[in-house]
């Protein structure tokens, strides 16, 4: 079994593309990188070990680890969750089995970077559900840079489907949520971009597209059905080959 879903907010704004925006707010895992199975292989170790019968499924993917526990387990109390918590963490931080960079992370991050060169500000950044930590552990196998104005779940008192986090990285990039397209893979993720008032591309890496649908803009399967392209002062989201 699962736990309930939270409340859907209203149905997202349709997003044609191509889109214009100030910057792209991209998730992490399941959207930059597939870590999956090593997510699924941790929440289910620690769910046993705690002596439950849930399994971790689609509404657990890409929110905070100890707002996911307070949910999946409210008998815990605070010493208790913060051990649960504390285990989780040591077993993702652990498990980076599997962790590989998805089709179209790197071209679509370099056509970022130069268009970043051509505007001469920044145009993108990753807001996560993951700690500082397991972000650093799981991103060291892509070999990519980190970029600048990044959020994890530790740098936000609510993390996803809350809109905090979304908010808080259109804010270090200096641009306003409303001319930002963020991209997710999860139901929470995308509640919390549409909260947040910006434009939503889901990723059907995670999640059915049948689910995620509603709350998106649009659907892709991977970041290789996108480019990127500058007119003007705009960045130009694409479908890719279109």
């Amino acid at each position: 079994m699962t736990a309930a879903s939270d409340p859907a907010p209203a149905l997202a704004p349709e997003l044609p593309l191509p889109a214009r925006a100030d910057a792209l707010l991209l998730d992490m895992d399941g959207t930059l990188i597939d870590s999956g199975p090593a997510v699924e292989r941790s929440w289910n170790q620690l769910l046993g070990e705690l002596g439950t019968d849930l399994e971790f499924g689609p509404e657990q993917h890409g929110r905070p680890a100890r707002q996911v526990l307070a949910e999946l387990l409210p008998e815990l109390d605070d010493s208790r969750l913060d051990a649960a918590h504390r285990r989780i963490e040591e077993l993702e931080i652990s498990d980076l089995e599997g962790i590989v960079v998805l089709p179209g992370t790197e071209r679509f991050l370099r056509e970022l970077d130069e268009a970043a060169a051509q505007l001469g500000r920044p145009t993108w950044t990753i807001v996560t559900s993951c700690t500082r930590e397991l972000f650093e552990a799981r991103w060291s196998r892509t070999g990519l840079a980190v970029p600048a104005g990044m959020v994890t779940a530790d740098q936000v008192r609510r993390g996803k489907p809350d809109p905090e986090a979304y908010l808080l990285g259109a804010e270090r990039l200096g641009r306003p949520i409303t001319d930002c397209i963020v991209v997710e893979d999860s139901l929470g993720g995308l509640r919390s971009g549409t909260s947040a008032g910006a434009g939503t591309v889901a990723v059907t890496s995670t999640t059915a597209a049948g689910d995620l649908a509603p709350l998106a803009g649009a659907l892709v399967t991977s970041l290789d059905d996108l480019e990127i392209g500058v007119d003007g002062e705009d960045l130009v989201l694409s479908r890719r080959g279109r």
